[in-house]
């Protein structure tokens, strides 16, 4: 069932006489209670505290994840849940959804402070994307063998932090909330397998093998909290005894059945799934891809317009390395060599990193981090790494995952450090933190913002490597050029219907014709529409603001302080972006 958030009640009217008595004994006039109290701002902020609230309690395990306090905030969340998913209350949502936009149109812009009126943009922008999903939700999965719930719900599990013994019980209870969640995904599935609109036998088969890994080795998870446990000295031995227990029990009875019964479940649902194609094969399917382009990238730029850009810097790319290539031909067997930098730990790299970044980018406080590594059962489904947002309220941990089965050179590490931690994503996510933004922004943020700013910063962090600066370049280079490839066939398959044969003839022009490689990349697109582009076209927006605001600049441009300002703004889709960068 959906559990909302239980807001305190507001003090009686008795009260609030007796705090206005005060102010006035105080010699606050009514000037100074409009000017702030009942501002236009005053207001604007409330509402959106309101959204916060109702956003941030839809189920615990997003509420843990959002605020480590969640009572000083007035929320109380009883039953623990993971929600569930279900199509029943799309109408209800896309209503509430209209409402707030219409809300927010109440506002008085012109009365509302530069900071109020970044986040009204967003918001309005948000809610009447939010609306154009219509009755394409049914094209919507819940599931995939690397980005799905199933396989990343483990991990938010296992890294669920415990600040006191009653977050401990509540953890428990999610993994008693399981079997409930998955048979809403597993009833989700079967509407879409009715409609037509189920995942290809291909796709399923990886999704199964990725619950069988779970299901065959779920130990990982005791490990990490028996570790827990062990740092909480409040508890007695007998205490970790009888918990480690209780959890040995609840994942054999509860979680791993769950798999199993969401395995058995989709396994009887193959068969129905007739595209084994991109989303431009099922009806409504473009229209689905132009939203998640919207949504998820924050571009809302047309699709021919989005591909013009794609190939131009290709051929920008390539032209480049030609031009690197002829001016140094060793350059390519070094591209094809064991050439690398020097290894080093994350941490110390994390921190080479940290003081490398301060001469194009603002200071940071420091801030603390831990670098862990996925565990093996889960290398071959996870992502190369990946960043644990912390809490809004706290900051902290801030953990960085490494999947050393995606790992092959120093070189690629050190980029990825930078990608997930300076100045990536811990940095950005920090730095933001510091601006103290309404709530409201750490939930409703962009996609394309977060994964194009941490690719930008890749670009930088191959100048940052302890290697020849031609080499380096080159690297990038390769890099962008593949990532702009990938990103093409994304449009290509989601948006222009392309086949496997149709990818492949594309990728052999590039000298890509290796079979498995091909099946392999093009079976990750269709299962990850939209995905390539918050990383490439994000990463290409930040790019051309760059040069919109130095062309508007002109001498003045400085590059710290172009970072400074897209920093302070933080997670925004483009056109908020470019119109507060650029005013």
């Amino acid at each position: 069932m959906s559990v909302k958030a239980r807001i305190k009640n507001a003090p009686r009217p008795l009260l609030i006489t007796g705090i206005l008595f005060v102010l006035l004994c105080l010699g606050l006039s009514g000037g100074w209670l409009s000017a702030h109290v009942f501002s236009e701002d005053a207001k604007f902020e409330k509402f959106a505290d309101q959204i916060f609230l109702e956003e941030v309690s839809s189920n615990t395990l997003n509420l843990h994840y959002s605020l480590a306090n969640p009572e000083e905030y007035g929320i109380e969340l009883s039953p623990v849940t993971l929600g569930y998913i279900t199509t029943e209350d799309m109408p209800a949502a896309s209503r509430q959804w209209a409402q707030y936009e219409q809300q927010l149109k109440e506002f008085d812009y012109d009365r509302l402070s530069e900071d109020n009126r970044l986040t009204l943009d967003m918001l309005l922008l948000y809610y009447n994307t939010r609306q154009s999903l219509g009755s394409s939700f049914l094209l919507e999965e819940p599931l995939s063998p690397s980005l799905g719930i199933q396989a990343q719900l483990p991990v938010l599990l296992a890294e669920y932090t415990f600040y006191d013994t009653g977050d401990i019980s509540d953890y428990l209870s999610l993994l008693n909330c399981v079997p409930d969640y998955f048979q809403s995904i597993l009833e989700f599935e079967q509407e879409k397998s009715q409609a037509g609109c189920f995942m290809s036998d291909a796709t399923l088969e990886r999704i199964l093998e990725q619950c069988q890994s779970f299901v065959q080795d779920p130990s990982y998870m005791t490990e990490v909290f028996a570790e827990k446990l062990e740092k909480f000295s409040s508890l007695k031995k007998k205490d970790r005894e009888e918990l480690l227990e209780k959890h040995e029990e609840i994942l054999e009875n509860r979680m791993v059945p769950a798999y199993q019964n969401l395995m058995a479940g989709l396994k009887a649902l193959e068969g129905t799934g007739k595209n084994p194609g991109g989303l431009a094969n099922f009806p409504g399917g473009t229209s689905y891809y132009q939203y998640l382009l919207k949504s998820d990238v924050g571009v809302y730029a047309s699709v021919p317009v989005i591909e013009k850009r794609l190939y131009q810097q290709l051929m920008a790319d390539y032209q480049e390395m030609g031009a690197l290539l002829k001016e140094n031909p060793a350059l390519l067997k070094d591209l094809h060599s064991d050439k690398d930098i020097p290894g080093d730990s994350p941490e110390n790299t994390l921190g080479a990193l940290s003081r490398l970044c301060q001469e194009d980018f603002p200071a940071l406080p420091a801030a603390s981090y831990e670098v862990k590594y996925v565990h093996e059962a889960l290398e071959d489904f996870l992502s190369p790494a990946f960043y644990l947002t912390p809490p809004i309220d706290t900051r902290a941990p801030n953990t960085i995952y490494i999947n050393n089965a995606s790992r092959s050179t120093n070189l690629e590490l050190f980029t990825t450090l930078a990608h997930e931690g300076f100045p990536g994503h811990l940095y950005q996510n920090q730095y933001f933190s510091l601006q103290k933004p309404e709530n409201i922004r750490y939930l409703i943020t962009s996609g394309g913002y977060i994964e194009g700013w941490a690719t930008y910063i890749e670009s930088y962090a191959y100048g940052y490597a302890e290697i020849d600066s031609d080499y380096s370049r080159a690297v990038w280079l390769n890099r962008s050029i593949n990532l702009c490839l990938y990103s093409i066939l994304d449009v290509g398959i989601h948006y222009r219907g392309w086949t496997r044969e149709q990818t492949a003839s594309f990728l052999s022009a590039f000298g890509i014709t290796k079979d498995s490689a091909i099946e392999e990349l093009y079976l990750y697109i269709v299962e990850t529409p939209a995905n390539y582009l918050k990383y490439y076209l994000g990463y290409l927006y930040f790019q051309d603001i760059k040069t919109k605001a130095q062309e508007l600049q002109g001498d003045s441009f400085q590059l710290k302080e172009f970072h400074k300002k897209v920093l302070e703004i933080g997670p925004v889709p483009f056109p908020v972006l470019e119109k507060y960068v650029l005013e």
